[in-house]
């Protein structure tokens, strides 16, 4: 098995191999027999016997069937179980809520989106996430004790550690505020918080590009982020600000005033605040990302004009970023990238031209395919991978998988 550059993956067995590894190797969805996991595993049969044994007591493995016999009892095969738990994700937006309740291989179940302006401050709007999440447990017939615990993402630097935002530019009253503390009081479970661009570059890898191990998911709407996918994992680097692009300067941008303070960066030239900003001086009403799309779609020059360029100023800091991370993929998703190709056409004309051709040799930039749910599929991901990870599990005391809720499951946050 290789990963996307043609490099060897190292194996699963390679590393512990306790019930959690047992378990991620069934994740894939294909049954296996006791003797098939011991030879992947190098595991005793009586050990992984053992470990079959705690999977299935806690529910997230089950019996598929027998396979064909060569001769005596037919061997049972076993598969992961991902309807054994519910988890819920959140991503809030700065002027939209999205919530789904899904199993553990990222299916919805249920879920609701709305207009909500993170502005009227962290009570309000989770007081609204915490009502609706227990209509969609209800909606999805599971109950809270199938709950494993709750994602959130938002539009803001978030401390990934303590859940909490960090100077957050448009959202007033969430300045330290302890999100999972808040939710907590209403929902006994483990809450993660990350930033909306984390959550949806993990929705799309989870559920659109699996196969790519370094993925680059670039937001581009009312600001510009992006969220970085290194070996299959969120990179948030060491205070979770990494892939914080659209604070980047962009050269011949130095009259551009940015919200951060500074002048001329990315998103004061190439969000879709900026380029709304633009067509209104040209006299064409627009007052937001949303109106810059629409115009677009009706064939308006200046419309399509200006986001062709934001495409190639976005290019430009991402250039570098090819050079210094050598990604697999770059997804461009946001509301700007539903004008069409002209976004990503920008992208990529610069990119080709200014990134080095070994870096650039199978690299593809493609448009987002999960749509508005990707972050709050993502946040669920954000805690299916927390609480299934192999050391996790194998962390367990003997016998509390059987009974575990989600707070034993995960403690993080919590």
């Amino acid at each position: 098995m290789t990963d996307d550059s043609g490099t060897p993956r190292r194996p699963v067995a390679a590393t512990a191999a306790g019930a959690g590894t047992l378990l991620q190797l069934l994740r894939d969805g294909v049954p296996r027999t006791r003797s098939e996991l011991a030879a992947l595993t190098g595991l005793a049969r009586s050990t992984v016997a053992g470990r079959i044994d705690a999977l299935l007591a806690a529910g997230l493995i089950a019996p598929t069937g027998e396979t064909a016999s060569t001769g005596g009892r037919p061997p049972a095969t076993f598969a992961f179980n991902p309807a054994a738990r519910i988890v819920i994700g959140a991503d809030l937006g700065a002027t939209h809520a999205r919530l789904a309740v899904t199993d553990l291989a990222g299916s919805v179940l249920a879920a609701v989106n709305a207009d909500l302006d993170i502005a009227l401050g962290p009570k309000a709007v989770l007081d609204w996430a915490i009502e609706h999440a227990h209509l969609l447990l209800a909606e999805a017939d599971r109950p809270l004790g199938d709950l494993l615990g709750i994602g959130i993402g938002l539009p803001g630097p978030v401390e990934h550690s303590t859940g909490r935002a960090v100077n957050p530019p448009i959202m007033p009253g969430w300045d330290g505020f302890d999100v999972p503390s808040y939710v907590r009081g209403h929902f006994p479970v483990p809450v993660l918080v990350d930033n909306d661009v984390n959550i949806m570059a993990l929705g799309e890898h989870f559920t659109a590009w699996p196969e790519y191990e370094h993925l680059l998911f670039i937001k581009a709407a009312t600001g510009i982020g992006c969220g970085i996918i290194a070996s299959g994992q969120v990179y948030r680097g060491a205070q979770g600000a990494a892939g914080d692009m659209g604070h980047i300067r962009v050269a011949g941008a130095d009259d551009a005033h940015c919200r951060c303070g500074n002048t001329g960066c990315l998103e004061a030239v190439a969000s879709g605040a900026a380029i709304a900003a633009g067509l209104a001086g040209e006299g064409i009403a627009a007052g937001g990302s949303l109106d810059v799309v629409e115009l677009a779609r009706a064939g308006s020059v200046p419309a399509l004009r200006r986001i062709r360029q934001a495409g190639r100023d976005i290019g430009e800091v991402l250039a570098g970023a090819v050079n210094f991370f050598n990604p697999s993929i770059i997804v461009i998703g946001g509301s700007l990238a539903l004008a069409g190709d002209h976004l990503i056409a920008g992208v990529r004309e610069v990119i080709y031209q200014r990134s080095l051709p070994l870096a650039t040799r199978h690299l593809r930039i493609a448009a987002a395919r999960t749509g508005e749910s990707s972050g709050a599929i993502g946040a669920g991901v954000m805690v299916i991978e927390h609480a299934l990870d192999p050391a996790r599990l194998d962390a367990l005391p003997a016998g509390a998988a059987s009974g575990a809720s989600g707070a034993e499951v995960s403690t993080r946050n919590g």
